[in-house]
């Protein structure tokens, strides 16, 4: 084992603190990207899709390769390792992230919350096939109540009659099983880079991606507005140098599964946050789906300590 590869558990057993407290720097900011994304790619924004991941990608790997030069951090990944942060960079980025951001010019951030809140049920399934084991009924349960309370958060938005073509449904549905077979990719093939270098080497495969769509999708020039530069900003700075190295950190010393759960967390927390921010109304919609959403991120931490007493038993 590498000394930058750690454990998913602490030896006691119990889950790793800093793990933790990374995920839960994922949980709030990302509960508020899919609304700046929308703001970016919408109409009259100015960023073509493609050419904003492009960027996002670009700045993060400037920003976290300088530092990490600045450390000293070894930044000579094996010719294994190099494989591994292309395909996971690929898979997050360009599958994950950038079909999200494609799809958010055609439909509101509510209904891509809801559609990404399906990736910890694929990271679920890959694992299984990978294992060849079936999950516990527990973890089924989990996934399927967090699954229900994220579309509960929703219900008002669909039922208002939510603008969305087939072709971004589509793009969002690929978008969590991209960025799910990422997340387990990576997960299971650690690297010997510091979390900051891995995420900048998986953003400059990203950006390298984002160059190919763009040029073969013919995007514009961008002309963005004062707002998107503002939603830009915040997306490369916090969600992308912070926050995606936060998640690769997890990653690293979480189960896959137990990271995951942000999927279901992040719309709760955006309507919180909301309901803080803009005074938006509380509904018993929002009631009844955070219920769920908790009772789903509780039935999967859950699921991780009968396991862990299991494998001490045996």
């Amino acid at each position: 084992m590498s000394k930058h590869t750690v454990q998913t558990a602490t030896p006691s057993g119990k889950l790793d603190p800093v793990g933790l407290a990374n995920l839960f720097v994922v949980y709030i900011v990302w509960s508020s990207t899919y609304l700046a994304i929308r703001l970016a790619v919408q109409e009259g924004a100015g960023f073509p899709p493609f050419t904003l991941g492009l960027m996002r990608a670009a700045v993060g790997a400037g920003a976290l390769l300088l530092w990490a030069w600045l450390r000293k951090e070894n930044l000579r990944p094996t010719r294994a390792e190099m494989v591994t942060l292309a395909v996971s960079g690929l898979l997050l980025w360009v599958g994950g992230n950038g079909l999200v951001t494609f799809a958010e010019q055609r439909t509101e951030s509510g209904l891509a919350a809801l559609l990404v809140a399906s990736s910890p049920i694929w990271a679920a399934i890959i694992e299984a096939i990978a294992d060849r084991k079936w999950p516990s009924r527990m973890l089924v349960f989990a996934l399927f109540a967090g699954f229900v309370g994220t579309g509960l958060l929703v219900v008002p938005e669909l039922l208002g009659g939510v603008a969305a073509d087939i072709l971004a449904t589509l793009a969002l549905v690929v978008a969590a099983l991209a960025w799910s077979a990422g997340s387990v990719f990576q997960a299971r093939r650690p690297v010997s880079l510091t979390p900051g270098a891995s995420s900048a080497y998986q953003m400059v495969f990203g950006a390298l991606g984002f160059v190919v769509l763009a040029l073969l999708t013919g995007e514009p020039r961008p002309t963005p507005t004062t707002e998107a530069w503002w939603a830009f900003w915040y997306l490369a700075v916090v969600g992308s140098i912070f926050t995606f190295t936060a998640y690769v950190t997890a990653l690293r010393r979480l189960p896959t599964q137990i990271v995951m759960t942000y999927a279901y967390v992040n719309p709760v927390l955006a309507v919180l946050l909301g309901s803080w921010w803009l005074q938006e109304e509380i509904t018993p919609w929002i009631i009844a789906g955070s219920l769920f959403v908790l009772l789903g991120v509780a039935g999967v931490f859950r699921d991780r300590r009968m396991r862990q007493a299991a494998a001490t038993r045996a």
